[in-house]
């Protein structure tokens, strides 16, 4: 099915232009991420004009959702991609839970687990793998 009128297909190069608005990023912060996530490479043409491949354009989305919606710091963003480039899928899917054992019991209200804890409990993993 033919992409509408002014938009591109999923599958095609995205301009850093088009890329900056979609995600509502400044061009530059796309230029740094460039240069904090290896595995982002646009292609680079002529004059230098960077090309973002459809691989690339979730890529950058996926940091973006990382950095900006879940809170995730560069440095983590880096360990997260890291980890995966590495851990084998058996691997990335095993991990399991445990609340911590002042909460080993559902809050009554019905939900597991609050978002305050999981932020919480992403900060005290994150400490505890920086040492």
């Amino acid at each position: 099915m033919p992409a509408e009128a002014g938009t591109k297909a999923p599958d095609a190069f995205r301009t850093i232009g088009e890329l900056s608005a979609e995600l509502g990023v400044a061009q530059h912060i796309l230029r740094y991420w460039e240069t904090k996530f290896p595995q982002l490479k646009p292609l680079q043409r002529a004059g230098n004009r960077r090309y973002y491949r459809p691989a690339d354009v979730d890529l950058a989305r996926r940091i973006h959702r990382l950095l900006n919606q879940e809170g995730y710091t560069v440095r983590g963003v880096q360990k997260v991609l890291r980890d995966e480039r590495g851990a084998r899928p058996a691997e990335a899917t095993t991990v399991p839970f445990a609340p911590p054992a002042d909460q080993a019991d559902p809050p009554a209200n019905g939900s597991a687990v609050s978002v305050d804890d999981l932020r919480l409990l992403r900060n005290q993993l994150a400490r505890a793998l920086d040492d």
